[in-house]
This record gives structure tokens, sequence and C-alpha cells, in this order.
């Protein structure tokens, strides 16, 4: 008797499956994306995925559970470690995302080949690229490639198998949307299997002390692609995108369990693979030689360090009937709202001008403390004045024209001394007890106060 061939509909663009062909995706709403897969009817006897030991759990005090297996393994890349969290926790899954061509497998290739060669075992898990475009890699690398495991293998239980047979302590899998499962009959990349896949692999790094790291593909949208469960099971989920110019990489911790969110690691790409940038704050202070109106240095706080970023404005007449707001790496409702204040409790109205403003260096500012230093570049475009360079403001601005004090001033002012500024406008809370040496400071309370001294100091 023949078997009933298994058929699904999977939208090639985001993965959602579905029981019958539509034509439009609900998930990611384009149209003839979705197709029709044929399944391979499996014989093998599904896994359980209760757990693999066939023990049951036992229940255990908080102050009696072992702390001996939280310990770290160092990536041997100093700022991989930072976004981490200090290093690799033995047991951890971490899921790495990230366009096509950001350097996601060269990252993790450079983390393996370091991590080898102090002779702790590693496997790498290729779904998608073969053995020796791999080898390739690393040899165009001039990475030491002897102590490196790798396997081609889509299948997670047959993964699991080798595991079991080799013991790695470090598990890299390139990438979870190509693994499939035999507890799901859905095709690869389906919301289903990618869900069930990643269940399963996290299950046995807990079971087994395995560090294990996703690679994960993004949407055009840049988000990850699969189900949002996919960043519930992993312990750690990390970003890895390029600036504007492409040079740069940047790593963002999304989700840390074991660190802080939030925290970036900066890298420079070139031939010879990913490389550390020390000191970011002077990647994005590359500035023109030749002051120009509309340019504020301000120092943002990333994680557990802060960063001296260069904020642009750009306020300009406008030629239609509609001026027109446009923010690039900045909130656009902060935007409007930072007009009306300005408008309000500064008495300098734009509502007739065109207004841009920009971060340098393609990095976004997800805290307030750039408020302070947003205004000053729109009233020194606006002004047509410059501000000088060796300036910088930080601190939030309130709706009723009030500075307010942000975390983590003392050492962003620090910081911005050690880079040579010689002046800084801040709020009067984040004034310091103590001079700071070579540093003039302005304490502000209202932005008035700030529009008297911004074209003085």
């Amino acid at each position: 008797m023949s078997k009933k061939i298994k058929t699904a509909f999977v939208c090639d663009q985001c993965g959602a499956d579905y029981l019958r062909w539509n034509g439009q995706c609900t998930s990611c709403g384009e149209w003839n994306t979705i197709k029709e897969i044929r399944l391979a009817p499996t014989t093998e006897k599904r896994p359980s995925l209760s757990g693999y030991t066939g023990t049951r759990s036992e229940v255990k005090r908080l102050s009696d559970v072992n702390l001996s297996q939280f310990e770290r393994i160092s990536s041997g890349i100093s700022e991989f470690d930072r976004v981490l969290g200090g290093g690799i926790v033995c047991g951890s899954v971490v899921l790495i995302g990230g366009a096509p061509g950001a350097g996601k497998s060269t990252l993790l290739l450079q983390t393996i080949a370091n991590i080898a060669a102090r002779d702790i075992s590693v496997l790498y898990v290729s779904g998608e690229e073969s053995l020796q475009q791999i080898a390739e890699r690393a040899n165009r690398l001039k990475l030491p490639a002897e102590n490196i495991l790798m396997l081609a293998e889509t299948s997670v239980q047959r993964i699991c198998d080798v595991l079991d047979d080799i013991h790695p302590q470090i598990l890299v899998i390139d990438s979870i949307q190509v693994m499939h499962t035999q507890t799901s009959e859905s095709a690869s990349g389906s919301v289903s299997q990618v869900r069930e896949s990643a269940s399963y692999l996290t299950q046995y790094a807990k079971q087994h002390n395995v560090s294990i790291f996703m690679v994960g593909h993004v949407t055009k949208d840049h988000s990850l692609a699969g189900p949002m469960t996919l960043s519930h099971i992993v312990d750690t989920q990390v970003m890895l995108s390029s600036t504007d110019d492409a040079r740069y990489r940047v790593l963002r911790a999304d989700k840390n369990r074991f660190g802080s969110v939030g925290e970036l690691g900066f890298f420079a790409m070139d031939n010879t693979g990913l490389k550390e940038v020390k000191n970011p704050s002077a990647m994005f202070l590359n500035r023109a030689e030749k002051p120009s109106a509309g340019s504020v240095v301000t120092v943002l706080w990333e994680g557990t360090r802060p960063l001296l970023v260069e904020i642009q404005a750009l306020v300009t007449d406008c030629q239609y009937g509609n001026p027109r707001r446009l923010a690039v790496g900045l909130d656009q409702n902060r935007l409007a709202m930072l007009l009306a204040v300005l408008t309000r409790h500064g008495g300098i109205a734009t509502a007739s001008d065109e207004i841009y403003a920009n971060v340098v260096g393609g990095i976004r500012v997800t805290e307030t403390s750039s408020d302070l230093a947003i205004v000053a570049s729109i009233v020194s475009s606006l002004r047509n004045k410059v501000v000088s360079q060796d300036a910088f403001f930080f601190g939030e601005l309130g709706l009723n024209g009030e500075i307010r004090p942000v975390a983590n001033g003392h050492a962003r002012l620090n910081d911005a001394a050690k880079h040579g500024f010689k002046k800084a406008v801040i709020p009067k809370a984040n004034a310091p007890k103590k001079p700071i040496a070579g540093l003039e400071i302005h304490a502000v309370s209202t932005l008035s106060e700030v529009l008297d001294i911004l074209f003085e100091i």
C-alpha cells in the first residue's frame, strides 16, 4: 500500500507555514510567496524532547544549586567577550543574527579557531556551505584549522548523535533556519521546524553543558526570521550589522541572561577578517578639518562604556508647503517633541523650516542623553554659527524646558576629557563634586541657559 505524499505550504520570504495555499502571506504581508513543498515520509521513530538521559528532574533548594558550571570560556576576542557579558557561559545558547555578508560566519570561525588553539574541543556544523568553502575561508583568514572539527549536516537528531560520540564543549550551528527535526513534518525553514530544532538543541545544551552558537537569518526589515519564540528559547541574542560605509561592524546584545543588554562591540572588516576596534569613539569622531554649523558632539552610554558620537543637523527653508522632519539614527517622534520644546521654552520657531538630523557613523541613538546635543545642533544650523569643536553636550530635555540628569555622568565626563575635549555643557545634577583636570564644565538647569552660553563657550 503506497504511502500518501504529504505537502506543506511555506512562505519563502519569512518561513511561515500554512495548511493550504494563500495568495498573501499573513505573517510578512508579501504576495505570491507561498509555495507548495513535498515532505519526505519519515520512517524513523520520533525522539522524545522530554529529555535525553531518561531520568526524572529532581527538586533542589536554590542554595544547593552547584554554581561550578557557571564558568566562562574566553572567545579570544575581547569585544565579543564584552557583548556576551565576559565570555562564553558553559551550557549557554547564543543566537547571532545579521544581514547576508555582515560577517557572522567569519566571526564564529575566528572565535572557534582561537578556542581550539587552547585545546578546547569545538565542532562547526554547516548546513549551508560546503566544508571546502569553510576551509577556503579559514585559509584566507590564516586561521589554525588543525583542531577544528567540521560536520555537514542538517538533522538535529544526527547532530546530537555525533555530539554524544565526540563530546565537544563548543558547537556552532550555521544556520538554524536550515536545520530540521523529525518531530515536525513541515519543511525546513518553516516556523515550526525552526522552533522545534532550536528547542531540541537548547535542551541538549542544558543537559550536556555544551555551549551552542546558532546563526540566524534576517528578513528584509532586518529582524530575525522565524518565530518570536526563537528569541525566548535562547539565552543570548546578538545582532551583527554594518555601518553606512560598510567599513565597520557593530555587534549589539539584544538579549543576554548572563550580561547587560545593549552592550556593543565594534569591529573593522578587512581581507583578513574582523579586527577589534579598541577605541570606538575615535571611529565615530572623524570630524571635518573645517568646523561647520550644525555639528555637535555628545557622549552616549552603550552597555557598560561611554561612546562619543557626532550629531549633525541641517535647517533649511521649506521649498514646498509641508516642511519635512527627517531623523536618521534618531527617534522621529522625539525629534518632533524637542522641536516643540524649543519653540515653547526657547522662543525659537521652526515650524516653517525643513529639519534634518543625523547621527554620524550609522549608529542608532536609543537613550535620551542626546537631547541637549540635538537641540544645540539645530540651533547652530538655524543661526549658521559654529559650536566650539572642543565642546560636548549631554542631558535630557523635559517638556517644561528643564535639563534632567542622566546616568553615569562622571564616567562620560572622564572619557570625553581623555579624548581631548575641553568644555562640557551638562545637567546641573551631573556636575562633579571635584573638578576634572583640563575640563571646563558648564552646569545648566534650563533650556534658556543652554541657549545663552551655546556660542560663548
